[in-house]
């Protein structure tokens, strides 16, 4: 039996950065990216429509993966804010698909996200 609580994807982000101009070509009409941020490998970026997570992968990262979540498809969101001992922020996301997990850190500002999630889903 699997545990339902567990994320269906966990997900790491560095600071904020620019958006990357080839993101620009993924975009929908009146779609404009609001914030970006540095994962691992690749790039998140916040648009007034959606997150988009690139992820470069193999060895010379030429292939690369495209997640999309449209924000219409959150159902429930949670954030905390680092704590003393817990450096790193996190925001849960409940959505059609499944549960993911955000990890941000130190020095990424979870309220700012906070808000462009709060109000593209309310």
């Amino acid at each position: 039996m699997t545990n339902d609580l567990q994320p269906l994807a966990v997900w790491t982000f560095g600071m904020e950065c620019a958006v990357p101009n080839d993101i620009y070509d993924m975009l929908v009409e009146g779609e404009v990216p609001e914030c970006a941020y540095k994962t691992i490998r690749d790039v998140a970026v916040f648009t007034n429509k959606r997150l988009i997570v690139r992820d470069s992968q193999g060895i010379t990262g030429k292939k690369v993966e495209i997640y999309t979540l449209p924000y219409k498809s959150i159902n429930m969101y949670s954030s905390e804010n680092a704590g003393r001992i817990d450096f790193n922020a996190e925001i849960e996301l409940w959505t059609r698909a499944g549960h993911i997990k955000i990890n941000l850190a130190k020095g990424a500002d979870i309220r700012k996200l906070d808000n462009i999630i709060a109000s593209h889903i309310l």
